[in-house]
């Protein structure tokens, strides 16, 4: 026994070391065969073998951004009776549906056509609305006047003022007997106590949680986010942009953290684009489809707006948003303004920004001053010379914090939505933008960036050469995290 008991102690080890060699292996093959950005592959290799088993889980857990959706692949017969847009004719182009005025953006019409298998579509009014207090007003005045059916998914939706306020008129409409479905992202549930989930179910309303984490087939999807802020009702009615449901958007309640926003609403053909987009993550999430006219009646045109719907995730429409925005940078001939929270971007888009500026586009990048996550901020500041050394002008908005997320491309294009320009957005989560021909709507907008820089500092490339060696240092250390942020 004495015998059998040593024997045992000294093939355990063994044993033991094997799986963790297997273990590491397997990971880093998985790297090697999905990982598309080699420095991001090395650094994974690298954890993987150096940090046995711990560094094969964390890959585990927030390596793998892909995921395959059946509800992406059943689109084509989810919705009997009714005619998308995807089914024009194949020699139609996109480009071919703009006026003249708009012929310098043809070719960006055409790539992204190429990116999105989606046409462009004509007729849509797009109005803008700053802040929750004109936002939500809007949003709330929407499902009290609806009549068959509610798609609501958000990332964030707070059990607070802002939260009852959407709470009520839900249940109001659940209980006229409109279909109500409302999506929220699992880990954006549990930013306020108790989650509201429960609390929008006693009131008869039907939701459901994007991506639970805390199932055991679910870890590796942990970190793949459901970003995404859509409202349809009726079908007919949209609203799209960066705002959450929660208390700080409402800048006249005077909230202890206040968040700047800007959120659209949207009427004509492209609100279809958001309830497809909607439909697939709610059959993603609960295997419901949802279809008829209740869902996707037969809409008309309502404004001069000329916009598409995209979507970005790490699924079949991976990078598609990133893909866009390089698009619009090497086709702008006169300006580019992009105002974002964080703006973390990779080396392509930094190259892209700063070609556009040497070619002679006036490129102006607006941040926030002060931001809510202080490593962001740290790791964006620690890129800013790439691009204001090349002629980007980069300013910092004062508080309160601006959450808005536009990008303006020759006063004719405006990209509005939820995507930020940071890794996580634009390759973990899944977001929905808008791409919007139109020259007045580029000019509203053009005037709201303008507000903001009214009261803006510039960056200049001496104060980024002043900070001190210790803050330098800092941002440094930050911007290695940066595709992690």
């Amino acid at each position: 026994m004495q015998e059998l008991l040593t024997t045992l102690g000294e093939i355990r080890p063994i044993a033991a070391g094997a799986l963790t060699i297997l273990l590491s292996v397997l990971a880093s093959g998985h790297v090697v065969l999905y990982k598309r950005d080699s420095r991001s592959a090395v650094a994974w290799v690298g954890l993987i073998w150096l940090v046995p088993v711990l560094g094969a889980v964390l890959y585990l857990l927030f390596g793998i951004n892909r995921v395959r959706r059946r509800a992406a692949m059943q689109r084509a017969g989810r919705w009997p009776g009714t005619t998308l847009e995807m089914e024009r004719p194949p020699t139609l182009r996109s480009e071919d549906l703009l006026p003249a005025g708009l012929y310098r953006l043809h070719s960006l019409a055409e790539l992204v056509d190429r990116v999105t298998g989606r046409p462009v579509t004509a007729g849509n009014a797009v109005t803008p609305l700053e802040q929750g207090d004109a936002a939500y007003p809007a949003m709330l005045a929407a499902v009290e006047g609806a009549q068959q059916s509610v798609a609501l998914s958000t990332y964030i939706f707070d059990h607070d003022h802002a939260g009852e306020l959407f709470i009520s008129v839900l249940s109001d409409a659940a209980r006229r007997g409109v279909a109500i479905r409302v999506l929220i992202d699992d880990v954006g549930a549990r930013y306020s106590w108790p989650p509201v989930v429960r609390r929008l179910r006693s009131r008869g309303v039907t939701v459901a949680r994007f991506g639970p984490t805390l199932l055991p087939w679910r870890l590796p999807y942990m970190n793949l986010r459901n970003h995404r802020k859509l409202l349809v009702v009726d079908g007919r009615i949209g609203f799209t942009g960066g705002m959450n449901i929660r208390d700080g958007h409402l800048l006249a309640r005077r909230p202890k953290h206040p968040v700047q926003d800007l959120h659209f609403r949207l009427e004509g053909p492209v609100v279809r684009h958001l309830a497809q987009a909607f439909a697939d993550d709610w059959q993603f999430t609960t295997g419901e489809p949802l279809a008829g006219d209740a869902w996707f009646p037969a809409l008309e045109p309502k404004g001069p707006v000329y916009a598409r719907g995209i979507t970005d995730g790490p699924d079949e429409d991976f990078e598609r948003a990133r893909l866009v925005v390089l698009g619009a940078l090497a086709c702008a001939h006169t300006s580019v303004r992009i105002v974002t929270p964080y703006f973390l971007p990779d080396s392509g888009l930094i190259t892209a920004l700063t070609v556009a500026a040497m070619r002679g586009v006036q490129v102006d990048i607006v941040l926030p001053a002060v931001n809510n996550q202080a490593l962001v901020q740290w790791a964006a500041t620690a890129q800013l010379w790439q691009v204001v050394k090349q002629g980007c002008r980069v300013y910092a908005t004062p508080p309160p914090f601006d959450h808005s997320k536009v990008m303006i491309v020759d006063r004719g294009w405006a990209l509005i939505g939820s995507s930020n320009w940071d890794p996580r957005s634009l390759r973990l989560n899944f977001e929905f933008d808008v791409e919007c021909y139109d020259e007045q709507l580029a000019d509203a907008l053009s005037k709201v960036v303008e507000r903001k820089l009214a009261g803006a500092r510039e960056i200049s490339a001496a104060d980024l050469d002043q900070r001190s060696l210790p803050v330098q240092l800092r941002d440094g250390i930050a911007r290695l995290a940066a595709p992690y942020l």
